[in-house]
């Protein structure tokens, strides 16, 4: 299995660590499931839709965690949350490597309602707490339904983003958006255009995104290293400083960008000559195209 897009959660975590040196915590056989979801006669997962642990990568040691998209769009809950938070609580005491964080979800799932929102933000403050004992926790967005809600803004909080053109990020999608817009705001049946809005090239254009790699396994592996080590060298910790700059460069996005309608005229404003080729372009060609015109990247 090559393709990052259409692995399960755990032959993606198979494919970024060592062979054989996963350990899964709570796995599927401790039937660890949701609470909530039978009194409303939906069905459970026995690991509650995300996969945690920890195990080697190039000998290093790294927790690791994977929503699976094929439940409830991997979209958090109590339990998914707790052991997300969990896992990263732990790769503190045990001073990881790294952390990588391999996300496909909706959000919240509307199912647990406050639980679930609960979970999300002990999920932030954990990100936050791992970052400040000088662990890199880089986040990878590759699956296919995106990285989309609370858990596109825990990804936003991690030392880096590694995203491809086929996935997407964002606060809020593109039926929540029309749904309270209107579709005059946003028509999302028109897929090319949300994946311009959300879909990995504009957020790497946007700098929201650290860096961009083919649908493969291997490439995000090979991208998740290399935002790791950096973080490392540079200080993990989220400084007064970097949160100031990121400020000022999401107010900058806001008065150069506020009043243009559709990303292709944003690519226009960044130096792009032909945005229309922007969609057509492979990931090799595209990064070489949009490293001369990026937004300056997060902190």
């Amino acid at each position: 299995m090559s393709s990052y897009q259409e692995a399960t959660a755990r032959q993606r975590i198979a494919g970024m660590l060592d062979p054989g040196s996963f350990d899964e915590f709570l796995p599927p056989q401790m039937r660890v499931t949701s609470p909530h979801l039978p009194q409303l006669d939906a069905p459970v997962s026995f690991d509650d839709g995300v996969a945690v642990g920890r195990g080697t990568m190039d000998g290093r040691w790294v927790f690791i965690a994977a929503q699976e998209g094929g439940f409830m769009g991997g979209a958090v809950g109590e339990v998914h949350g707790a052991k997300l938070a969990g896992m990263l609580r732990r790769a503190i005491d045990e001073q990881a490597d790294a952390v990588l964080l391999l996300l496909e979800t909706g959000g919240v799932r509307l199912h647990e309602a406050n639980a679930g929102l609960i979970a999300v933000s002990e999920v932030m403050r954990a990100v936050m707490d791992v970052r400040a004992a000088g662990i890199p926790v880089i986040s990878l967005v590759g699956g296919s339904n995106g990285c989309f809600g609370g858990m596109g803004i825990v990804a936003r909080c991690t030392n880096g983003v590694v995203i491809s053109e086929e996935s997407r990020l964002a606060m809020s999608g593109p039926e929540v958006i029309e749904t309270a817009g209107g579709v005059e705001e946003f028509d999302a049946r028109d897929r090319a255009l949300v994946w311009r809005v959300t879909g990995g090239k504009h957020r790497y254009l946007l700098g929201d995104a650290q860096a961009i790699v083919a649908d493969d396994i291997a490439a995000f592996r090979a991208a998740a290293l290399q935002l790791a080590d950096a973080a490392r060298g540079r200080g993990c910790e989220l400084t007064l400083e970097a949160l100031e700059a990121e400020q000022r460069m999401l107010t900058s996005r806001i008065e150069r960008f506020g009043g243009l309608e559709d990303p292709l005229e944003i690519w226009e404003a960044l130096g792009i000559e032909d945005p229309h080729s922007v969609p057509l372009l492979e990931t090799d060609a595209f990064r070489e195209l949009a490293d001369g015109h990026r937004e300056g990247a997060a902190a």
